[in-house]
Order: C-alpha cells, then sequence, then structure tokens
C-alpha cells in the first residue's frame, strides 16, 4: 500500500466553489468560512479555531448533521499536520466521535460513509505495513457501501480507486479496477454540482492524480 501516500493530493487542491448564500439563512452563512477553513488551512491553530466554532454550531444546530461532518474533516486534516504517530491516531479518534454524532442524523448518507472510510484508510497510512491487514479491508468495504448508497458521489468512489489501487499494488494485483473507478471518479467530478452550499465538495484533484499514475 505504498501509494496510499497519494491521499494527500485531496488536501492540497479543492476545486472549491461558494455557491450564494440565501439572504437570512444564518446557519449556511455561519457554516461556510469553518467549512473554507477546513479545506484550505495548512497548519493545526486555525484548524482548531475551525473546528472549535464548528462543534459550537453543532451544540446549537442538533438536527443538522454538516457541522459533525466537518468537525470530522477537520481533525483528519490535522492528523496530516502531525508527525507523532499517537497524536496522529488521537485526531482520528476524534474525527471518529464526531462523525458518529452524523452517521447517528444520517446513518445513509453517502458523503458521511464515504468520510468513514475516508478515516479508515488515515489509519492504514499511519503505517501501513503493520495496519493494513487490521484496517484496509474495513475501508474498502466502508468505501464500497459509500457508492453503493449514491453511485454518483464522486468523493466516494475516487476513495474507493485510491484504496483499491494501494491494496493491488501492495499485493502485486491487477490495479484494473481501481483505474476503471478513478476513471468513473473524474468524470463524475467534471459534471459534479454540489446539492447545497454546505455539500462537500472536495477530492478532484486526488481521482485526476490516480487517473494520471494509471495512464503512466
Amino acid at each position: 500500500m505504498k501509494h496510499l501516500h497519494l491521499y494527500l493530493i485531496a488536501l492540497l487542491a479543492w476545486n472549491i466553489t461558494q455557491p450564494a448564500v440565501a439572504q437570512g439563512d444564518r446557519y449556511t452563512a455561519a457554516m461556510q468560512p469553518h467549512i473554507r477553513t477546513v479545506y484550505t488551512a495548512d497548519t493545526v491553530p486555525p484548524l482548531q479555531n475551525a473546528v472549535n466554532a464548528l462543534e459550537r454550531i453543532a451544540t446549537a444546530e442538533k438536527t443538522r448533521w454538516e457541522p459533525y461532518y466537518y468537525t470530522s474533516f477537520g481533525y483528519v486534516m490535522m492528523m496530516n499536520y502531525e508527525n507523532d504517530k499517537l497524536q496522529k491516531d488521537r485526531y482520528l479518534d476524534l474525527a471518529s466521535k464526531a462523525l458518529a454524532h452524523a452517521s447517528a442524523l444520517v446513518p445513509q448518507e453517502s458523503e458521511v460513509v464515504a468520510l468513514e472510510g475516508f478515516i479508515l484508510m488515515m489509519r492504514v497510512s499511519i503505517d501501513p505495513a503493520s495496519r493494513g491487514q487490521q484496517y484496509a479491508g474495513q475501508a474498502t468495504q466502508t468505501l464500497a457501501r459509500a457508492v453503493a448508497l449514491n453511485p454518483e458521489n464522486p468523493r466516494a468512489l475516487a476513495l474507493l480507486a485510491q484504496m483499491q489501487y494501494g491494496m493491488a499494488q501492495f499485493f502485486g494485483s491487477s490495479t484494473a479496477e481501481a483505474c476503471a473507478n478513478a476513471r468513473s471518479a473524474t468524470e463524475k467530478f467534471a459534471t459534479f454540482q454540489p446539492a447545497n452550499p454546505l455539500a462537500p465538495q472536495w477530492g478532484r484533484s486526488m481521482a485526476e492524480k490516480l487517473q494520471g499514475t494509471c495512464k503512466e
């Protein structure tokens, strides 16, 4: 699974747009700056500030899944700027805890399930040689479920392709399925339109990078 380091591509180029916020939508207006921070910040302090704000919104908006989702995503981002393996796991533990609240609200939401799979993939990335057996299968199964819940979700498909590619490389098997999924994810990203201003928008460059690798 040496190619799992490609997940970093997902964190570096977001292709984000910010749809206009309807006048009077205070919830959306409150969320957007913190979402942008978790997408673009490249150090832990601003990420932590954004996560803290998102957690406060989640406390106030107990029936909304998005604050929990982006809190979880923010902790995954923090993990990427940490070198200590124990601290990486602590961030992922916090990510899983926040995401569990989102999952309780929308258990069939493909985006939430895809992020769950991403967290498991990040567990593997901390030490692929020793953790692959424990987490790789779980990650693949979870991402496959996210795709099944919404076959048009490009993030779920891109993450599944990344996981499949890493496993194929590790075991010396064919990457054909992974590359086909990467190609499909890239095509879906090309026409993807977020359902609303708070819908997840990340992952396009990860799919494009993996597709490029498949062509080499």
